[in-house]
């Protein structure tokens, strides 16, 4: 009877331990992000109301938070429900971040807007100095950017360089996700890792 019982645990626990989520490495967030290069063909900012916990546009179209949650949620970590509880404790922090009149948290949008993904990751990661120098960004690490027209953007390193040796960014700039050598393309204005737990 213990061998029939240990032969049906390992029959339902060994699919699961298969297709657990990967470990949340910088390796492994690269991957999730670059994943959706190629899936990812639009850009749309159109606000939306979204399934909570898990909730998400369609796959084929999104916004440049949008690589970073959903890269980040292949690893077993829900920005939606992390940025929006974090923003319900803090509300003060957030609010001094943001650009626009929020009245109160937005489970809808909360983490699918720059500000609030980066003070999230200052909070809760490592926030590092923008640099103009190539060495100090590694793969796996999270960069905001000013855009012209003052819009904000955001990106993750890749693992991959270009022919300066300039790191990679996967991002969603306008044209879906992809995987481009836009690093300082623009001004620099956050740095940040965050591998949780």
């Amino acid at each position: 009877m213990p061998s029939r019982l240990l032969s049906t645990l390992l029959f339902v626990l060994l699919p699961l331990a298969l297709h657990a989520a990967p470990a949340p490495t910088p390796q492994a967030l690269v991957a999730a992000a670059r994943s959706q290069v190629g899936v990812t063909l639009q850009y749309d900012p159109r606000y939306e109301r979204l399934a909570y916990p898990g909730g998400d546009v369609p796959l084929e179209r999104g916004v440049c938070t949008d690589v970073v949650v959903r890269a980040y949620r292949q690893l077993g970590q829900d920005l939606q429900v992390l940025v929006h509880e974090d923003m319900r404790k803090a509300w003060q922090v957030y609010q001094q971040q943001g650009r626009w009149q929020m009245k109160a948290p937005d489970r809808n949008i909360d983490h699918r807007r720059v500000p609030n993904l980066g003070t999230y990751f200052a909070r809760h990661g490592t926030s590092l100095p923008p640099s103009k120098e190539a060495h100090a960004y590694r793969a796996g690490d999270i960069v905001t950017w000013r855009l012209p027209r003052n819009l904000t953007h955001i990106g993750i390193v890749s693992d991959k360089q270009s022919w300066g040796g300039v790191p990679l960014i996967i991002h969603n700039i306008g044209e879906g996700a992809r995987e481009e050598n836009i690093l300082f393309s623009y001004p620099i204005t956050g740095h940040y890792r965050w591998q949780p737990r």
